[in-house]
Order: C-alpha cells, then sequence, then structure tokens
C-alpha cells in the first residue's frame, strides 16, 4: 500500500490512514518521519522509567494504542506491539518479533526469534481451576505452566495456543488453529485441535534435533493415532455390557464388572472421541461413579459380578478401593464433575498417623507396593485439598517432607531391592509415588539426575523389556519418571531420547485393529496369554505411554491428543508459595 507523506515528510496526510504505523508496525522505522521516530522514542523512555521489568531492544515499536499491563515485558531489536494488542504478566520476545493488532499475550510467555504473531491469535499461559463445583470459576485458583515458542515460528491470525504448550523451532500455526499439544520443531500444524498437516521441515534422521528414528515414527504415528481415532468407538463398544445395571464398560469380553473399567472407558474417549463414552451421556457416568463413593469414608468400593457395588472398604491400606481414588477420581474430573465427599479415610488421619504409615510401608523388596500408597494418599489430598477439607494441607506437607527426606540421594527414588528383580520393584514404586507427589502437585524432584541413571541402567534389562517382556506397567513406569525428571534436567538427553524412541517403536506394533492395546505386548511366544488379550485398561495406559514416549523425542503433537485423567502429564494442583 503507497504512503502518503505530509508535507513535512513526518507523517500522512490521508485521513483513513493516520494510524498507519499502529497497525503495520514494521512500516514505522523506514517511513516515519523524525518527529513520529522522536515521539516513538519519547514514549518508549516513560514506559522503561515507570516499569523496572521492561526491556526493548533498537528500533522496536510499540503502539500507544496498545495495552501493555505487562509487569515483565522485554523485547529484543526490532520488535513490535500493534495496535489494540493486549498483553499482561510476564512476556519476553527475542529480535524481529511481530506481535499484530488484536493480539492477545497472557501469563508466562516466552517468544525467540524471529516470531511472527497474526492478527486476533491469543497465547493464553494460564487457567482458571474448576475443581470445586459449589464455588464460581472466576473465584478458583489459577495455574499457569508458561507458552513457549521457538525461533523462526509463524503464527497466523485467529490462532488459540494454550497453556503449557511447547512450539518448536521453524514451526508453523495455520490460521484458526487451536493449539492444545506441543508442536514439534519444523511441523505445519492446523485445525481444532490442531494436528500435523506436514512438515515445512521434516526432521533430519541422525541429527542432533531427534534420534535416528523420528522421521518414520512421525509417519507411524500419524497413522497410527487416524486408527485409534477411527476405531475408538468400536473398542468401547466391544467391551459395553448392556445386561449389567444401568449397562457397564468390562474390561474385555467375558471379564467380570470391575470400576475401573468405567474409568478406562472415560479417559479412553476423552483422547480419541473428544467426548464421554457414546453408551450414556456425560452426565449419567459422572452421576452413577459419584453415588459409588462412600459418604463416611470418601472411598469407592469394588463392584461385585453383577456389577452391584460392594460393602466400603475401612482401610486405607485396601489397594483396590485405594487405586479407585484415582480411577474415579480423575474419571469426574474428565466428565466435568468431582467426587461429592472428601476422602476422610486420608484426611481424617493426623500427620502422626500418616508418618507412621509411611515407617512402616514394605520399602525393602515391595516398593511398588509403597510407592501406590503413596500415589493413593496424594491423589486424595489432591482431591480435597482444593475444597478447603480441614487437615487435608497439613497431610500434604507432612507427605512432601518425608518423601523429601527419605530421597535415596544414589537412586533418587524410595525404597531398596531384596534381589529379586533387580531394579523392577524400586523405579516401579518410584512412578507411583512422584506421580501422586511431586508430578501432580508440580514440585521438583530432590534428585533428577539420579532418578535418569536409575531408569536408564533398569530399562537395560532385557527381563522386562524385550519387545516381547514388555507390559504396560513396566514401561510407562520408566517413561514418566523420564519425562518429569526431563522437566528439571537435560542430563543424558540422548540416551534417554534413543530410549524412548526405541520403546515407542515397539509400543505403536502392539495395537490390534478394533479391539485396541492389551496389557502385555502381543508376540508369538506368548500366545494365549491372558494379558495379551486386548481391553480397555492396556488401551488406556499404552495410549497415555505412547504420549509419553513421543514427548520425549518431540513428537508428541503428531497425536493431536494429551492425556487429561490419571495418567496426565502436567500438574493438576500447583501448591501456592507460602507466605
Amino acid at each position: 500500500m503507497p504512503h502518503h507523506p505530509s508535507e513535512d515528510g513526518s507523517g500522512t496526510t490521508d485521513p483513513f490512514d493516520a494510524h498507519r504505523f499502529d497497525y503495520s508496525p514494521w512500516y514505522f522505522w523506514r517511513q516515519a518521519g523524525e518527529d513520529e521516530r522522536r515521539a516513538q522514542l519519547e514514549r518508549q523512555a516513560r514506559a522503561l522509567a515507570a516499569h523496572p521489568g521492561w526491556a526493548l531492544g533498537e528500533r522496536c515499536f510499540l503502539s500507544e494504542l496498545a495495552s501493555l499491563q505487562a509487569e515483565t515485558l522485554v523485547l529484543g531489536d526490532r520488535s513490535y506491539v500493534a495496535a489494540h494488542a493486549y498483553l499482561t504478566d510476564d512476556v519476553r520476545a527475542g529480535r524481529d518479533c511481530t506481535i499484530n493488532a488484536f493480539t492477545v499475550v497472557r501469563g508466562r510467555v516466552r517468544l525467540g526469534d524471529g516470531v511472527r504473531i497474526g492478527a486476533h491469535t491469543s497465547l493464553l499461559a494460564f487457567n482458571h481451576t474448576m475443581t470445586d463445583p459449589d464455588v464460581e470459576v472466576f473465584r478458583q485458583p489459577i495455574t499457569s505452566r508458561g507458552i513457549t515458542i521457538g525461533d523462526d515460528v509463524w503464527i497466523g491470525s485467529h490462532v488459540v495456543v494454550v497453556d503449557g504448550v511447547t512450539v518448536g523451532d521453524k514451526a508453523m500455526l495455520a490460521a484458526g488453529a487451536v493449539v492444545t499439544k506441543d508442536v514439534p520443531a519444523g511441523a505445519v500444524v492446523g485445525g481444532n485441535p490442531a494436528r500435523v498437516l506436514r512438515w515445512r521441515v521434516p526432521p533430519a534422521p541422525g541429527s542432533d534435533a531427534a534420534p535416528a528414528t523420528t522421521a518414520p515414527l512421525a509417519e507411524r504415528l500419524a497413522a497410527f493415532v487416524d486408527r485409534a481415532r477411527s476405531q475408538a468407538a468400536d473398542v468401547l463398544q466391544r467391551s459395553w455390557e448392556p445386561t449389567l445395571p444401568g449397562g457397564q464398560f468390562v474390561d474385555r469380553p467375558g471379564a467380570r464388572p470391575t470400576v475401573r473399567a468405567q474409568a478406562d472407558a472415560v479417559e479412553i474417549a476423552d483422547l480419541f472421541l473428544g467426548s464421554a463414552p457414546p453408551q450414556l451421556d456425560a452426565a449419567t457416568q459422572a452421576e452413577r461413579l459419584a453415588d459409588w463413593q462412600d459418604p463416611v469414608t470418601g472411598l469407592v468400593p469394588e463392584l461385585d459380578e453383577h456389577g452391584n457395588p460392594t460393602t466400603a472398604a475401612t482401610d486405607w491400606h485396601d489397594g483396590t478401593a485405594g487405586y479407585h481414588v484415582l480411577s474415579v477420581g480423575y474419571a469426574l474430573d474428565v466428565l466435568g464433575s468431582t467426587f461429592p465427599h472428601p476422602v476422610r479415610a486420608i484426611t481424617g488421619r493426623s500427620a502422626d498417623e500418616l508418618v507412621s504409615a509411611l515407617d512402616a510401608l514394605p520399602w525393602h523388596g515391595r516398593a511398588w507396593g509403597s510407592g501406590a500408597w503413596v500415589d493413593m494418599v496424594g491423589t486424595a489430598l489432591r482431591w480435597d485439598l482444593p475444597r478447603g477439607v480441614p487437615g487435608a494441607s497439613q497431610q500434604l506437607a507432612t507427605l512432601m517432607g518425608w518423601l523429601h527426606l527419605r530421597a535415596d540421594r544414589s537412586t533418587g527414588m524410595w525404597g531398596t531391592s531384596d534381589g529379586s528383580d533387580a531394579m523392577l520393584q524400586v523405579v516401579n514404586g518410584f512412578y507411583r509415588a512422584s506421580r501422586g507427589s511431586y508430578a501432580q502437585f508440580g514440585l521438583a524432584l530432590p534428585y533428577p539426575e539420579r532418578v535418569v541413571d536409575t531408569v536408564l541402567a533398569h530399562a537395560a534389562d532385557p527381563r522386562w523389556f524385550a519387545p516381547e517382556r514388555q507390559n504396560a506397567c513396566n514401561v510407562l513406569d520408566v517413561a514418566h519418571p523420564l519425562w518429569l525428571a526431563g522437566r528439571q534436567t537435560s542430563h543424558r538427553r540422548a540416551e534417554v531420547e534413543t530410549l524412548a524412541a526405541r520403546l515407542l517403536g515397539d509400543a505403536l506394533g502392539h495395537w490390534t485393529d478394533g479391539q485396541g492395546f492389551g496389557f502385555q505386548a502381543p508376540h508369538p511366544s506368548t500366545r494365549g496369554v491372558p494379558a495379551t488379550v486386548p481391553g480397555l485398561q492396556g488401551t488406556e495406559m499404552w495410549s497415555a505411554i505412547v504420549w509419553l514416549l513421543a514427548d520425549l523425542v518431540g513428537l508428541s503433537g503428531v497425536l493431536g491428543y494429551r492425556p487429561r485423567g490419571v495418567h496426565r502429564p502436567e500438574p493438576a494442583v500447583l501448591v501456592p508459595p507460602i507466605g
């Protein structure tokens, strides 16, 4: 568009182009007159004096029509903010970035070099929680994990990027994309939710940026998720038993009714269909799960062989009822509901009782069961803490203090092996204990590098990780610790990615068309083993494993889904700082 300067060269005589630079800021330093440049620099100087957290590079431009309410605003050289952009909180951009008209950037947002953001796009690096249905959403706590955008990223108009997303270098986000998952470097994504459409820069096999198997893995991942989405309804229908009370899911045809099968079905439907299982509406499924909770203990009993709830457990060491704290609680969460009663079997105990119980767990030789109990305790607190149940915050402080003080400095974990299965119990117990505590509450592990060392050594054991020996429990229990520790450290990153790529390649071969995943990997040598028969538990667990392993090699964006239930990667509740 031609520019029409005024007689003194400092502006425009076109009455409909008076705010040219506010809406097209990249023209400013090439076309603005001396007075306009001086006024812009004066405004910047006043802004810097008023905001100690701001820093601006050379030849930046800030439209006076923008609303800049950020406590921290850092712009590299030649970066611009156009008219009606709305920036808050902590925004940092590299050089040559453009935040175009009507763009919203809020929360902790990091932009690399050469990031161009189209008009009417929103980068929203925070969320309101909704854990308590009796409290209006706007009054509930805010969580924030931040958004990170790499170098040379093109973001189209009307794009939405939600909290927790990382976009790799040289990616492109198509106009209108709703980006809820990480985007691999070089990918072109679009749609709602956004998925990889093609590659701007395909990952190079053998490059430093990705393992040697990245390119074929990306193609296999895309094929897997297409198959899983197209077959998810059949997988669910295969396990649906309408003759049980109200109609219920079983793990696989012929299996007895279980509470967990209902929860697994909810999570599978959410992953691949983006809805509740179609057999019953979401409200009905949520109401039934909530009704199964015992109002006195807060625990959920198992079903009998006819699909009716049995007597509620009273012992906080009941393993099945303990797992229901996880599976039912998160299924309700995915359905937009929550437990109607506190989990008083846990939060109704004293801190001394909790410490005594933790000390008495069989950490030597049976660390998996010990970690599973910690997972149950932490998850009970995850439900009770946001609703202000008396004693919950003290119990959480007691639990985290015990774990932090008792972590083994040499392994980064809890418990010891009795020698019968090497480190299997210790590693699997670490996953359960850390999932329900450090991961669930967004806290830093005490010894992340040692965790990586321990898991890598354990994963070299062919008894558990040869392709024909793998099961969902053992693979999940290395994938999640490596993912969690990787949030804190890049220690042995290349080895982690190589292992993740190998396990991911194996996992993608475990799917059975129309049936899903079995708990144990199928193999000619294990044909007929019940654990290899596909079912809801295996499908839910392996689907989460695939996401974790894909994320470790930078390909989770290909999947277009992110677990939101028991195996969710991000914290469920952020513990507020003291003071």
